[in-house]
C-alpha cells in the first residue's frame, strides 16, 4: 500500500533577537533558499510537528522560544511533488511558527534535505526565499519587529 503524504505542513521561521533570519539551500529537486518546512505526520499535531523538523533540519531543539502564530496558509500542491500526495489532494494548509533565539548559532543540517544555510537580514531572506508562502511570512515577521 502507498503511503501518501498528509496535505498538512508548518513552516518554521529561525530568527534572532538582532533580527538575522536562518535560511537553508534544499538540495532536491532542486536548488532553493528556504526556511524550515516538512509535511505533518498522520495524527501529528502541528506544534510537534514543529519541534520535529526544527530539530530534524538543523539540530536545534531547546536552544530558543517556539511561538505557534496561529496563522496558516493554504496553497495548491506543486506538481514536483504531487506524486507524494494522494491524487485527491491537490491543497496543502501550512501552519506557520516562529522560533526566536538571542544570537545565530551553529545548526547541523540534514544533508539529505539542505545543502548550506546563512544567517540575513530579514530583507535579504525575503529576497532569497523561493516560496511565496515563505516570503510572506517573512513579510509578515520584518512588519512586526
Amino acid at each position: 500500500m502507498v503511503q501518501y503524504r498528509r496535505p498538512e505542513s508548518v513552516l518554521v521561521l529561525i530568527y534572532t533577537s538582532h533580527h538575522e533570519v536562518l535560511l537553508l539551500k534544499r538540495v532536491h529537486p532542486f536548488s532553493y533558499w528556504q526556511s524550515v518546512t516538512g509535511s505533518m505526520q498522520e495524527k501529528e499535531i502541528k506544534e510537534l510537528a514543529a519541534s520535529r523538523e526544527l530539530k530534524e533540519e538543523t539540530g536545534l531543539t531547546n536552544d530558543g522560544d517556539m511561538i505557534d502564530c496561529r496563522l496558516s496558509r493554504s496553497f495548491e500542491i506543486d506538481p514536483r511533488w504531487q506524486h507524494r500526495y494522494h491524487p485527491n489532494d491537490r491543497i496543502n494548509i501550512e501552519h506557520e511558527f516562529h522560533y526566536l533565539l538571542k544570537d545565530r548559532c551553529e545548526v547541523k543540517l540534514n544533508p539529505k534535505e539542505h545543502g548550506q544555510f546563512k544567517w540575513l537580514s530579514i530583507d535579504l531572506a525575503i529576497q532569497k526565499t523561493w516560496s511565496w508562502t515563505n516570503k510572506e511570512a517573512l513579510e509578515r515577521l520584518a512588519s512586526r519587529l
